[in-house]
């Protein structure tokens, strides 16, 4: 196994690729740069099998679109995955900030190809994953535990020291005092996460020093 990891779009969005032994991957927030995160794929002989968004923010979704046609150029669907309570932050130009951050006002949702619900699991290239309901920084945002891993991709929910942003339309901060607390900060203390901006860090360091933590 190994990690692709690229920094994306003028907010320096966090996108990830968890690549398999076979070189299957899983394109995880594309923000920005569709085309040219498809020619860093072919370029590592990555196959990419799907695309996972945390949330419906522009600055994670805005890059689905090349990338998806990048591919389909070379005669390859990549299917792409949202939580099914994150579609409206998808057609909402005012949620979605495309109103605000985009040069037109955007309804993001056609990209969709699939919905996940709460706690479902599924295996795509050969990684089995759990969708955790996360929501806070948008209505229906989620982070995926890839527990075989120990790995979390935990989008604008949680940061390094940190927490996403709660002033937005959509946004709630008891929701996303919650998330944290009931959800991610109940996975193990060494789980890796890998968030939406910035660095990386771990569940036990957040839980011990995250400024959400133990706040319910």
């Amino acid at each position: 196994m190994r990690m692709l990891h690229y920094v994306v779009g003028p907010i320096a969005t966090n996108c990830y690729i968890p690549v398999s032994d076979d070189d299957l991957g899983i394109v995880i927030d594309p923000g920005d740069s569709g085309r040219k995160i498809g020619q860093e794929l072919v370029k590592n002989n990555v196959r990419p099998q799907a695309i996972l968004l945390t949330h419906g923010h522009i600055d994670h979704v805005s890059g689905v679109g090349d990338l998806k046609d990048f591919f389909a150029e070379k005669g390859i669907d990549i299917s792409v995955y949202i939580m099914e309570d994150e579609l409206e932050t998808l057609r909402d130009p005012e949620i979605n900030l495309s109103a605000y951050m985009g040069q037109k006002s955007e309804d993001f949702s056609g990209l969709v190809t699939d919905t996940l619900e709460a706690d479902e699991e599924r295996t795509i290239a050969g990684f089995t994953f759990r969708t955790i309901p996360t929501p806070g920084h948008t209505p229906g945002g989620c982070s995926y535990y890839f527990p075989e891993q120990k790995w979390l991709f935990s989008g604008d929910t949680l940061f390094c020291a940190s927490a996403g942003r709660t002033d937005f339309k959509g946004s709630s901060t008891s929701q996303l005092v919650h998330s944290l607390n009931d959800r991610l900060f109940k996975l193990p203390d060494d789980v890796v996460v890998y968030p939406g901006h910035d660095r990386g860090t771990t569940i036990g360091f957040e839980k011990a020093g995250n400024p959400y933590s133990g706040m319910l």
